[in-house]
């Protein structure tokens, strides 16, 4: 594996970046206000700023395994809080992907000690297996954006401070790179 520096690699982004736009950094400091707070998964292959092109400062971020909307996750309730309170967000964003791990480890019942914690949180969201024993991982995927959507709405905080922030549900489909829009259907 080639040696991954960081610094060097923020020095090649410095560089780009001042030739790209000499007064960006000044600009960022003088504070954020994105449109857009964005649930996104952990994994590293589905990063929103990237698959989006997006600026800095264009987009409020929250990542964690599986894009979980729970009222225990205190990091996603503070983070929806400030976005929707200070930073006046006009839509929240949960976007899922294809191929994802943490809906494969709660569907295929994974038993390591250290994710029953959070794999508890998925799995009462998926679908019974029972009755749907043929369904894709791709298409559990798909139903956990949709079914984190519904928590989102009901979360406590959205319902006292979203009163008009759209939400939207997204599917990244990892084999083309492809963002499908799952929630509103059109």
């Amino acid at each position: 594996m080639p040696n991954f520096d960081l610094i060097e690699r923020n020095r090649k982004f410095r560089e780009k970046m001042w030739a790209e736009n000499p007064q960006l950094f000044e600009e960022l400091k003088q504070g954020q206000s994105p449109e857009i707070f964005l649930l996104a998964c952990c994994d590293s292959r589905v990063s929103p700023l990237a698959i989006t092109r997006a600026s800095l400062g264009e987009i409020f971020v929250h990542r964690n395994i599986a894009n979980q909307v729970t009222e225990e996750d205190e990091s996603f309730s503070a983070s929806l809080y400030y976005a929707l309170y200070y930073l006046k967000v006009k839509k929240v964003v949960v976007k899922g992907h294809t191929m994802c791990g943490g809906i494969q480890a709660a569907w295929e019942g994974n038993q390591d000690e250290e994710l029953q914690g959070w794999l508890k949180h998925i799995r009462k969201n998926l679908p019974d297996r029972a009755v749907q024993p043929c369904i894709s991982l791709d298409e559990v995927s798909k139903k956990n954006v949709i079914k984190q959507v519904e928590h989102l709405m009901n979360h406590p905080i959205y319902k006292k401070y979203g009163e008009n922030t759209e939400v939207e549900g997204y599917l990244y489909h990892m084999e083309n790179g492809e963002l499908e829009r799952v929630y509103p259907v059109k």
